[in-house]
């Protein structure tokens, strides 16, 4: 089950035209189209132009690697010097997914013009025992070999000192790469880097082996007469990792991965990459989808460091054409595989059980250390515990183990047996909800050995003593920048509203539409209301060899009122205990699992993402049913009056406004009056849930509950701002104490948008006391301009999440003021019938 506060986020209601949802159902030969038209309208694919490009690279035109400019033509010129003066070249990769394939497009790519082996080299650091980037001893190492050029790959940007060394050797260095830049240019020959373009530009997003396939691209433009493997081949490794390293899938990302799925695919009949073809195997996928990258063949190539912590022989797995070592790689890499998913669950076991002892209202960054846990996965468990708690994640681990008394975060670390010795530790952070991980790190860097990264996901170093400096540090600086608010409630996204009876091949091949899926395009999440679990059941998985792992997987078959037969899913990494009883709304996505077993043919199936019993619904608007629901039995009906008044002001109003005499009250069963009190609902909702309070009042009392809360008021989301601004500034003056009640009744708003509120006056010089039920307010600095106009962070962003949390509180009142008296009946009635409510 999701955290007991998450909060379900739905996109704006939306709906695409009919023209647009005609487009849509040319490539949808199964089905309407319509599902796949209002995702692609949500996520701003609304033109016949725009959908053609999208669906279809043959329509892309791809951008050329010349758009990279100067820096493109000088890596060029300097990698033919080094060709026709006979030089030693080395290329410096990465351990992860992205890294080693892009070590493998540049280990193919130049190898085309300087000989394996003899003059080129290639050197990948030890994830567990060296951070990302160039090292000191690496470049020293590289220098005895006679090497005077070196390429990076996903790595380099920031290496700075490394680079200053290693123009003290003589070694040029062409960096390439896709991570934050630096403020100062590196003293290299060149940058390839993606970020040095405008954020709108089409190679903008460019993962690392993107980035190194495009080098590749302008060297066999300026030498085409020389290689004689065709650049088209190296697309399959690009897929994998662009799909592996999460990057934007947009414009040349998006068409460069599904050029890459295609050739990808061909590697199952006609392998001319052995080790591909066996991964593909062990993972029981056919290349042809995306996700057969993110759950398959990237989950396993990162396994390698994550275990080993050598990742060199993921190279030759990717790049060897011997049959029989690919096979021996592919096992050791399935074996590492299934031993990250154990150590993955047993770290992620005793984080959640650390952090069930912390005061979470109070932390804005999780920072957490422990000798015990193994650094190779602790990214992997610091993005779950990010998303499942609603904050950023660090976790560290130290190389001696403490007493089982001791806390790496909450008592100072001792050096062991010496006391000149010093402690490093290492480890990972991810980050959520737009929060710049990598600023919030970069901040605390004179308390750093190293760190290195981008906004969503950074790897650090420190000494041991100083992880609670750090903690605390980094909290403190969380708290300036973004306020409390932002970290207190982790996010579930919802996309399309579907039933059961929608699930099943036409659904999924209509969705397949938009894929590849990525960042800025994500895996459809589905929201099922009003539905149930039967035949749930958990276990551990077994390896090939039938040993059981410490990895849970719950199956269970799903169901609503639309169909007489469930369907099957899984929720992995969770007990069968974790399913709730009774009528629920569950977040899935929907798959096809091509993996024969032993009671099962391949089939469409669900995974599970997130589930809650039906009575926490937060939002208005995920109610509304489809026609199946009427045709369901209605056990018991409660009588609604609808007492609403219908007519909203014209124009935008001010506190002032009058607003027009209610209609005549209207039972929406006109042929049965009341004839006793009813049961009013004047206050206007805010979710489903005080609707429902006035359902089972009205019931418990055995009379008609009457819908009589007035219109919403007609103030901008920036009026109301200004409003409260005004306030502020007013309480501040008189010193006067301000009831929380009676500032959301003057504002129209509910109390976690004047939290939120509270949180940007607090950036804005303002000091907020609470007192039981009311807060004093005190200008505690001057007030800058930005109270009228702001323009800088923090306050910019602070003030946004509030106006954006008053839009949706507006949508949701003025929903509940237009929604048809029907629907309203509905709900009543299915959820009387709930046994649950």
């Amino acid at each position: 089950m999701t955290q007991p506060n998450a909060i379900w986020h739905f996109p704006p209601r939306s709906t695409p035209s009919t023209d647009f949802i005609q487009a849509v159902s040319h490539y949808t030969s199964e089905s309407e189209g319509k599902f796949a038209a209002q995702l692609l309208w949500q996520r701003g694919i609304q033109a016949s132009g725009q959908l053609d490009s999208f669906v279809n690279p043959e329509a892309y035109l791809p951008t050329p690697a010349s758009a990279f400019g100067e820096e493109m033509e000088w890596a060029i010129a300097r990698l033919i010097k080094a060709r026709q003066s006979h030089e030693k070249v080395a290329i410096w990769g990465d351990f992860d997914a992205d890294g080693v394939t892009a070590t493998s497009v540049l280990w193919e790519g130049i190898g085309q013009f300087f000989p394996r082996g003899d003059r080129l080299s290639y050197v990948i650091p030890n994830r567990l025992k060296e951070s990302h980037g160039l090292s000191i001893h690496g470049l020293d190492a590289l220098a005895d070999q006679g090497i005077t050029l070196i390429v990076t790959c996903d790595t380099g940007s920031t290496n700075l000192a490394e680079i200053d060394h290693a123009n003290g050797l003589g070694i040029d260095i062409i960096v390439t790469d896709h991570h934050t830049l630096p403020s100062v240019r590196p003293h290299v020959t060149a940058i390839i880097n993606p970020r040095s373009l405008p954020s709108d530009h089409p190679l903008a997003h460019l993962s690392g082996v993107a980035v190194a396939y495009k080098l590749i691209e302008a060297l066999y433009t300026a030498l085409p007469d020389i290689p004689s493997l065709p650049l088209t081949q190296l697309l399959d490794l690009v897929a994998i990792g662009l799909i592996a390293d999460l990057v934007e899938l947009k414009r040349d990302c998006r068409y460069l991965a599904q050029v890459g799925i295609r050739q990808l695919q061909t590697q199952v009949n006609t392998p001319t990459r052995p080790g591909i073809a066996e991964l593909l195997k062990y993972c029981r996928r056919s290349g042809d989808r995306p996700t057969d990258i993110s759950f398959g063949i990237g989950p396993r190539i990162n396994a390698i460091s994550r275990i080993h912590g050598d990742a060199h022989f993921c190279v030759d797995l990717l790049t060897s054409t011997d049959i029989d070592q690919c096979r021996q790689l592919a096992e050791a890499t399935e074996l590492a595989n299934l031993r990250r998913k154990a150590l993955q669950r047993d770290v992620e076991h005793q984080v959640t059980m650390r952090l069930a002892e912390l005061d979470l209202s109070t932390t804005g960054v999780i920072v957490l250390a422990d000798a015990q846990w193994p650094v190779g996965v602790l990214g992997l468990v610091a993005g779950h515990i990010a998303q499942t708690y609603g904050r950023p994640a660090i976790l560290l681990s130290y190389p001696t183990p403490q007493p089982s008394h001791q806390s790496a975060i909450n008592q100072r670390v001792a050096s062991a047996d010496s006391p000149s010795q010093v402690l490093i530790a290492r480890g990972s952070a991810r980050s959520v909800n737009a929060i710049n991980l990598y600023d919030l790190v970069k901040s605390q860097s004179h308390l750093l050995r190293s760190f290195g990264g981008h906004p969503f996901a950074a790897g650090l170093s420190l000494r041991v003593d100083d992880i609670q400096f750090f903690a605390d540090a980094i909290n403190q600086e969380f708290r300036s920048r973004y306020g409390t608010a932002i970290a207190q409630q982790p996010v579930v996204q919802a996309d399309l509203t579907v039933h059961v009876a929608d699930l099943g091949r036409p659904l999924f091949r209509e969705l397949s539409l938009l894929e590849p899926y990525g960042m800025g395009n994500p895996i459809p999440r589905l929201l099922i209301r009003h539905c149930w679990f039967t035949n749930v059941w958990n276990r551990n998985i077994q390896d090939f060899n039938n040993r059981k792992l410490n990895y849970i997987k719950t199956t269970f078959n799903l169901w609503d009122d639309s169909v007489n037969q469930g369907f099957p899913g899984t929720w992995w990494g969770h007990y069968k205990e974790d399913v709730p009883d009774g009528r629920c709304e569950a977040l899935v996505e929907l798959d096809y699992n091509s993996a024969p077993q032993r009671k099962h043919k391949p089939h469409y199936e669900i995974r599970l993402i997130a589930v809650r019993p039906l009575a926490v619904s937060a939002s208005p608007y995920q109610v509304v049913h489809h026609n199946s629901l009427s045709n369901t039995p209605q056990p018991s009906s409660q009588q609604l009056l609808d007492w609403r008044t219908k007519t909203l002001p014209s124009v935008p109003g001010s506190p002032g406004d009058s607003f027009p005499d209610p209609v005549t009250p209207q039972p929406l069963n006109e042929e049965a009056q009341p004839d006793c009190i009813p049961v009013e609902v004047n206050q206007r909702p805010a979710t489903w849930h005080d609707f429902y309070d006035g359902l089972n009042q009205a019931q418990q009392q055995n009379t008609p509950l009457a819908i009589a809360f007035p219109p919403p008021a007609n103030q901008t989301p920036l009026q109301i701002w200004h409003r409260l601004v005004g306030i502020a500034k007013y309480s501040s003056r008189t010193q006067q104490p301000t009831s929380i009640d009676e500032l959301q009744n003057i504002l129209g708003i509910g109390g976690r948008s004047l939290q939120l509120g509270l949180s940007a006056l607090t950036a804005l010089g303002f000091r907020i006391t609470p007192a039981s039920h009311q807060i004093t307010i005190m200008a505690q600095s001057p007030l800058s301009e930005s109270t009228r106009d702001p323009e800088t962070p923090p306050a910019l962003s602070l003030i946004q999440n509030f106006i954006t949390a008053i839009e949706e509180e507006q949508f949701r009142q003025r929903f509940f003021h237009e929604v048809p008296t029907s629907t309203l009946q509905t709900v009543a009635n299915e959820f009387l019938k709930s046994p649950t409510h």
